[in-house]
Order: structure tokens, then C-alpha cells, then sequence
């Protein structure tokens, strides 16, 4: 049994950017401001010194900004970007994809609510997390790594359960279904482990931000062709094809962490300390387990901020459970559907993406969780505008654009402040602990949206859900003045 690593002497992250005090650019000097060097203000239509400084500031900032984008052509990133695209592939596959598939073939919005439970091993990964980061597989851990051992063992299962949920048949025997999708949901919840910990351990720090972005990119891509491109070939082929089809493209993922060296180099297994086998398994609990766990718990505010990570996404959630039911309740076609609700949604979320890195980096990571909170609350009205218009492409662009927008902007700021609560003494084990409970919004709370929708009708049931976005919006306020406070005894 390998041995964790001893704890480093690191706390979180405590940059600005994550105390939420964002982006803070130095003064520049008079002559860079466009000013005479003795302060007098310079006459208007007379050429004075800004006019050049300004011309050559604008060149070297555009150069600057270009120039950064070439750590993206390191062969590193690019690993990183197929990984992601490896991990969000089976997520559509469980959750979007399928839930189309069952409203197709009749089986009620009740059951297809209840399906989103499938997803469930992706709020409790962190009870298995300490296994995949530290306990080593048999004569594949030696020969391939840890990282890249756990993912290779993992990987072709995974390919494989995705091919059996699609040979399954949901309208006659949904057991075998669910049984299915709760198989390829709880491999896919354990290769984001191993891949989490891959990117943290691969890249240098530097390269942690751009790590962050190929990872977005290619995770958003992953559930594009899980979306759009299984419809597409569900059209063509049927539903068996078009997981069959997904199945093979998981060898994505196997070739990328196949090519990419273990990060650190494969060394040997480290030992635990102790005589008895008992007390080595004690002392690797208390390391690799108690330890990550006892660190959050012992923070100030602790419940609230948990109670946060669950809520924060929960009423963006709950209306996305039941967006696809509502195409298909409207009478859009799979083809309609990948047009605009998966591949115009699609660019719409990679703009929210960069928007929301944006507002995270100019006003700070808290009140950027309240800017994009707000937003993607406001966002859930568009589906009642969609359900009052029905059957009308113009406002299904609207609507899927303006969700896509708004989600991903708070898709982004809410990973930094994920990021930003992990000690990095822990950050795998944490990481795992936040996005399980960030995912039980996801799942298990939005798993009564379909039972919500029967109850109460399309248009009461998108209200409700933008009421449910409040609470965690409240959470956040509350947060938000505790560490305003705090800063303030600092100070």
C-alpha cells in the first residue's frame, strides 16, 4: 500500500484574486498616462507625448496578450485539453443525452427526473478519492505510474459500460438502463479523480490558469459530441450506434495519458509507517483521509460554506434537468435540438467562459459569484418565455443562448472559488470533497424537477426554479460580509 505524502506546510491559495479583492493594475507613470512630464495638461489638437506613448502602449499590450497565447502549443496543454475531453464525454452520455432518449420513447417525466440519481457517484467521489490518489494497482501501478495506471485501468471499463447502457432498451426494461447508467456515471465520477490530480501534478505552476481553460475547452467539447454529435448519430444510426460510436471515442483519453509521461517520473512505492499491519492501514487513514477532511471542517464558517458549494448551482440545475423534456414536449426534432440547443449553446458557453474569467479577474472572485449568481437566476425565466412561445426557433436561440451565457459565467467563477478553498496540502482529496457536494444540486435535489414539472406545469415549475437559485444567494451574501469582516479585524 503506498504511503500519501507527508503534508506540506501550505495553506490555501490567499492571492487577491481569491480573497475577492480582483484585479488591482498598477498606476502608471504620468508620461505612460499621456500627461507632459511637469504635469501641465496638454493643449487640445496640439500633438503632445501620450499620443506616441499611447500608440506603443496599445502595440506591446496587443503583442503581450498574443504572445500568451502560445503556452497553449505546449504538448503538456494539449494533454490536458484530450483529457478533458475524455472526462466530460460520459457525463452528456448519463444526464442530457439520455434523458432525450427516454422522453423519445415515452417513459414519463416522473421516471426521466428520477433518472438524473444515476449521476449520484459523482456527489460522493471523495468517499473512494484517497483510494485512486494512494493505493496502487497490482503490477500496473510499477510498470505505468499512479496516475496513468489508475486511468488505463479505468478507461477501457468505462468505454465499455458506455457500449452496454447503449444496448440496453429503456422501454422495455428501464432496470437494466439505470443499472447501466449508474455504472458508466460511477467510472466516469472516478477517471475526474485521477485527471483532476493529473493536471494539478503535470503542469507547472504558471501554466495552472491555462491548465484550467484547456481543461473547460476540452470538457466542453467532450459534452458537445456526448450532445449534439450522439443525436446527430442517433438519427442516423439509432441510439445503440450512437453509443457505440461515443465508446470508441474514449480512446481520446487512453492514447493522451498513454503518450503522456507520469507526472514526477515512476518511482518506487513509498512505505507506511508501523510493524503491524493494522497500524500502517491506521496511519494511512489518518493521512490520506481524516487529514484533507479535518482541515475544512476546522475553518471558520465551514457548514455555511459547504451549505453553499450545494446550493449555489442547485435552481440552475433544476431548470436544466427538465430542459430537454420541454423540446420534446414543444415538438422540436433531435436535428432542431443539435442545431441550436447543443451546438449554438455550445459557442454560447465558451463565451460565458471567457466572459465570466473576465468578471473574476476585474471585481474578484465573491462578487463575481454574486454578478453571475444573479444572472444565471434570471437566465431560468427564459425557459417560461419558451414554454409561452413554443414551437419557435427564434426563441430557442434565445433562450438556449442566453442559459449557456450566463450557466458557464457561473460555471467559472464558481470553480475559482473551489479552487481557491483547497489547501494544497490536500488539493485532490478537497477538490473531490467540493465538486461531490457541488454535484448533489446537480443530482440528487434536482433528481423531483420531472415530479415538479407534472404537479405544477411547465411555466410554475421554471418559476420555482429561478426561486430556488435564492438561497445560496443569501449563503453568499452572508459569506461574503463574514470575510469582509474578518479583513477588516486584519487590517
Amino acid at each position: 500500500m503506498a504511503a500519501p505524502h507527508p503534508p506540506a506546510n501550505a495553506g490555501p491559495s490567499l492571492s487577491p484574486l481569491t480573497r475577492g479583492e480582483g484585479y488591482q493594475p498598477v498606476s502608471p507613470s504620468p508620461r505612460l498616462r499621456g500627461e507632459p512630464p511637469d504635469g501641465r495638461p496638454l493643449r487640445a489638437g496640439v500633438p503632445g507625448v501620450g499620443e506616441g506613448v499611447s500608440s506603443r502602449r496599445t502595440r506591446t499590450a496587443a503583442a503581450f496578450w498574443l504572445s500568451s497565447l502560445r503556452v497553449y502549443r505546449e504538448p503538456r496543454l494539449i494533454a490536458i485539453l484530450l483529457m478533458g475531453f475524455s472526462s466530460g464525454l460520459p457525463l452528456a452520455l448519463t444526464f442530457g443525452t439520455l434523458s432525450f432518449w427516454l422522453s423519445e420513447v415515452g417513459v414519463s417525466r416522473t421516471s426521466i427526473g428520477l433518472f438524473a440519481l444515476v449521476g449520484i457517484s459523482y456527489s460522493v467521489k471523495f468517499l473512494w478519492s484517497p483510494v485512486i490518489d494512494r493505493v496502487p494497482i497490482p503490477f500496473v501501478t510499477t510498470n505505468l505510474g499512479r496516475r496513468r495506471g489508475w486511468a488505463l485501468a479505468i478507461q477501457p471499463a468505462l468505454a465499455l459500460a458506455i457500449l452496454a447502457l447503449g444496448l440496453t432498451d429503456p422501454r422495455w426494461d428501464p432496470t437494466a438502463t439505470a443499472i447501466a447508467a449508474v455504472v458508466v456515471a460511477f467510472l466516469s465520477a472516478s477517471q475526474d479523480i485521477v485527471i483532476d490530480a493529473y493536471r494539478v501534478e503535470l503542469l507547472r505552476p504558471e501554466e495552472q490558469g491555462a491548465g484550467a481553460a484547456a481543461t473547460q475547452w476540452g470538457y466542453r467539447i467532450g459534452m458537445l459530441v456526448a450532445s449534439a454529435g450522439a443525436l446527430y448519430a442517433a438519427s442516423f444510426g439509432g441510439w445503440a450506434f450512437a453509443y457505440g460510436l461515443m465508446a470508441a471515442l474514449m480512446a481520446v483519453g487512453m492514447a493522451t495519458v498513454w503518450l503522456t509521461p507520469e507526472p514526477g517520473g515512476i518511482g518506487p512505492l513509498e512505505t507506511l509507517p508501523g510493524d503491524l499491519p493494522l497500524s500502517r492501514i491506521v496511519a494511512w487513514l489518518e493521512r490520506a483521509v481524516l487529514a484533507p477532511f479535518a482541515d475544512i471542517f476546522s475553518r471558520r464558517g465551514a457548514v455555511a460554506i459547504l451549505v453553499f458549494v450545494i446550493l449555489y448551482k442547485f435552481g440552475d440545475a433544476l431548470a436544466g434537468t427538465m430542459s430537454n423534456p420541454l423540446y420534446v414536449a414543444l415538438g422540436f426534432t433531435k436535428v432542431e435540438a443539435a442545431n441550436i440547443a447543443k451546438i449554438y449553446g455550445f459557442l454560447a458557453s465558451l463565451a460565458g467562459l471567457a466572459l465570466g474569467g473576465i468578471v473574476v479577474l476585474r471585481i474578484g472572485v465573491f462578487r463575481a459569484l454574486l454578478v453571475c449568481g444573479v444572472l444565471q437566476m434570471l437566465a431560468n425565466l427564459m425557459y417560461v418565455l419558451q414554454a409561452w412561445a413554443g414551437h419557435s426557433l427564434p426563441v430557442l436561440a434565445l433562450t438556449i443562448g442566453v442559459e449557456n451565457l450566463t450557466g458557464a459565467m457561473g460555471s467559472t467563477a464558481f470553480v475559482a472559488y473551489l479552487s481557491g478553498l483547497c489547501n494544497l496540502a490536500f488539493t485532490a482529496t478537497q477538490y473531490a470533497l467540493l465538486t461531490s457536494l457541488a454535484a448533489v444540486g446537480r443530482t440528487t435535489l434536482s433528481a423531483s424537477g420531472g415530479a415538479l414539472a407534472d404537479m405544477v406545469g411547465w411555466s410554475p415549475f421554471f418559476i420555482i426554479a429561478t426561486l430556488a437559485c435564492l438561497p445560496g444567494l443569501v449563503l453568499l451574501v452572508g459569506i461574503m460580509r463574514r470575510e469582509a469582516a474578518v479583513t477588516d479585524n486584519c487590517s
